[in-house]
This record gives structure tokens, C-alpha cells and sequence, in this order.
């Protein structure tokens, strides 16, 4: 069948074309992931016709164009509140203050110089959600562990709070009762003591082996492997240590979540700050291959080891998918696959659920009636496809 080169990316997956032909069509190859031989994609029926494109704020990631463990750099999801400030990596400083013996400004050489390691991790805004599911990423990052650089300056005993300010600021207005206030505010989020001296928060200066982007906080961020991407400071500037509680706009009131609780037989109404990620499952695409479908799907967590992932089609029993054993790493994302025969013509629905080693299951939909702030949105979600 012929194929006008004006075909969209849309009736490409509707048609299931297969990924040989795409150049043929003046499709760039990267806008869709690496198919085997004879394989197709099947398009799901609840997707818009594209992925919202790169904004000057926002990138989504197509999860249909997944195809290994590491997303590439060109694709990785981003979200900010102030803007990409220009920040000189040569002129660049990291300031350690407050609370410590030795307060320090380090250059990026002189962080690089502090024996650098590796780290796999995956994150997720925590306003990901159905349908898109495009606000999730997983790469490989060089850099130090904040512990390093905190045991360099000394803590304290009396430091209860550590706080990371980005070089990134905006006008903001403040209600107090009564008044408002205009006041300029740096991005900032705050660690507990004990999970600041931990060994897993991570100071990031390279991504992929190259150095981060202005999207991916340019010249240091920091990571927070387990957690929701807002605990992940892009453009990392100051590392300040007190002993009070910091309540900056993006951790005391934005990034919250609003949950009835039942206590003492009564529904409380309670907020819960947002810090590790909610266990979590999503399928991402559906190929076909002769007389069976590829179903290939994400899970996200907080580094908890995970028991199993499970794939239901239609009203059918839960069925066990396999785990890609190449993405293992504590902190990364974890792929798994589950091979559907027998599908029939027509339209079907499509879940997963995952379920971690200490016996927590993915919630369904009805399960989080009770939260109602959008954000840790970690339901089940049913995909809808449609077999020729």
C-alpha cells in the first residue's frame, strides 16, 4: 500500500507500520522506538493524537518510544517553575553554610576532584499522571554523594534541617491572613538530618556521561534516588543547614497531598508532604509480532525490592509479567513484558499492578477516592487498544 510522506506519526501507529519504512516517510527514526524485525505497533485508543511538544517550562517523554533502560538525553522529562537561569560552570560555586564547622564554596572542578561514582535512578514528577504518563525518566548520573561534601563542611549537632536553594528565583506573593506580599523566592526543598547524612542523596554534575543540560539543572542538581523529581534541586547553588524547619512556597504549600484518613473511627482530613515515590505501574506500548502482542510497561518506586508485576486484559485473571533483568538497579526504573495471545478483533483494556517485597500493591483508581490533591496519582490505569 502506498503511503503519502505527509502521513502523521498517528495514522503510522494506527497503521502499525513498522519501523523500516519510517524514513521512507521523512519520520525521524528517533520518534519511535526500536521494533524487531516484523514487528508493529499498536496505537492505544486513549492517547491524544501527540505528545504535548518541548515547551520553554516542560518536556514530555512519548512513553511509547521507550526501548531500554535509560532514556535518552534529548528525551528526558523536565519541569521547572522559574525559568533555565544561565549559570557559569567556571565561575560556579557551591556555598555550605549555617550549621557547619567549615563553611565552603566549591567549584565544579573541585567537587569533580572528590572521587566521582556513578548512579542509576529514575524519578517521576509527582503530577504524573493518566493519560500522558510522560513526566518519567530514568538515566545514569555522575557525580558525588551529598554526604561527601556535608562531612567535608562538619554538621553540627544541632542541624535538624538541610536546605538546597537553586539559582533559579521568581516574584512571589505571599498571603498572611489579611496581606499580601510580594517577595523574590529561590527554588528550595529541604532534607530531614537523617536522610541529608544518608548514603543515598546524590550530587549530579553529568548526565549519560555528558554534562547536564540547561533543562536538567545545569551546572549541579541534586538527586534524591527514591523520591518524586521536585526533591531533585536543579541548578544547585547553596546547601544551607539550620536547626528550624524551612517552609519555603514549594515545600510547605505546593507540593502537598490532601488524604482522608480514618482515625479513632472518624475521616480526618490530613496533608502529607511529597518525598518517595508511591509504588507504581504503567503499561507503555503494544507491538505485534505474528500471532501474539508485546506488552511492555514501567515501574516506578522508592528502591523497595519489588515481588512481582501482573498484566490483566479485559475481565481476565491476573496473568505474571517478566522482568527486564537489565534494569535491576535499585533506584532505576524497572521494565517487564508480558506476551498476550489469542487477542481478538475489536477493542480491549489492558492494566498492571505491581506488588513490592513487603506485600504493598499498586492501588486501583476507587482505592485513592480519598486523596484529593491530584499529585501521587499511583492508581492502576486501564489502557484501551484496538486489534484489526
Amino acid at each position: 500500500m502506498a503511503v503519502s510522506t505527509n502521513t502523521t506519526r498517528r495514522r503510522v501507529l494506527q497503521g502499525g507500520l513498522a519501523a523500516a519504512g519510517l524514513s521512507a516517510l521523512g519520520i525521524p527514526e528517533w520518534a519511535f522506538p526500536l521494533l524487531a524485525q516484523g514487528e508493529t505497533l499498536v496505537p492505544f485508543t486513549d492517547l491524544p493524537e501527540t505528545f504535548p511538544a518541548p515547551a520553554a517550562d516542560r518536556r514530555v517523554l512519548d512513553i511509547r518510544t521507550i526501548d531500554g533502560p535509560f532514556t535518552p538525553r534529548d528525551k528526558f522529562f523536565t519541569t521547572q517553575h522559574y525559568g533555565h537561569p544561565d549559570v557559569d560552570p567556571v565561575a560556579f560555586r557551591l556555598k555550605v553554610s549555617g550549621l557547619v564547622d567549615r563553611p565552603l564554596s566549591l567549584s565544579l572542578d573541585e567537587l569533580k576532584k572528590m572521587a566521582a561514582q556513578d548512579l542509576v535512578a529514575g524519578f517521576e514528577c509527582s503530577g504524573n499522571r493518566r493519560p500522558l504518563q510522560g513526566l518519567s525518566s530514568n538515566g545514569r548520573w555522575t557525580g558525588v554523594p551529598l554526604r561527601a561534601v556535608l562531612d567535608r563542611a562538619g554538621v553540627k549537632e544541632s542541624a535538624h534541617e538541610f536546605v538546597f536553594f537553586g539559582a533559579d528565583k521568581g516574584e512571589e506573593e505571599v498571603e498572611f491572613r489579611t496581606q499580601k506580599y510580594k517577595v523574590e523566592q529561590q527554588f528550595g526543598r529541604s532534607l530531614s538530618r537523617e536522610k541529608a547524612l544518608s548514603r543515598e542523596p546524590f550530587l549530579t554534575w553529568a548526565l549519560g556521561g555528558e554534562p547536564l543540560s540547561k533543562h536538567q539543572g545545569a551546572p549541579l542538581r541534586l538527586l534524591v534516588p527514591g523520591w518524586y523529581g521536585v526533591a531533585n534541586v536543579k541548578y544547585l547553588s547553596e546547601i544551607h543547614v539550620q536547626a528550624e524547619e524551612y517552609l519555603g512556597k514549594y515545600q510547605a504549600r505546593w507540593y502537598r497531598t490532601l488524604r482522608g484518613e480514618t482515625i479513632n473511627g472518624a475521616v480526618k482530613w490530613t496533608e502529607r508532604a511529597i518525598t518517595h515515590m508511591q509504588l507504581k505501574s504503567y503499561i507503555a506500548r503494544v507491538s505485534q509480532a505474528g500471532g501474539s502482542h508485546k506488552v511492555l510497561g514501567v515501574v516506578l518506586n522508592d528502591g523497595t525490592p519489588i515481588k512481582s508485576v501482573e498484566v490483566k486484559v479485559d475481565e481476565g485473571p491476573w496473568q505474571a509479567a517478566t522482568m527486564d533483568p537489565s534494569t535491576r538497579e535499585k533506584f532505576g526504573w524497572k521494565l517487564f513484558t508480558y506476551t498476550w495471545t489469542g487477542a481478538t478483533p475489536g477493542e480491549h483494556t489492558l492494566v498492571s499492578r505491581v506488588t513490592d517485597v513487603n506485600g504493598q500493591v499498586q492501588p486501583t483508581e476507587k482505592d485513592l477516592e480519598v486523596k484529593k490533591t491530584f499529585l501521587e496519582d499511583n492508581s492502576q490505569y486501564p489502557r484501551r487498544v484496538k486489534i484489526a
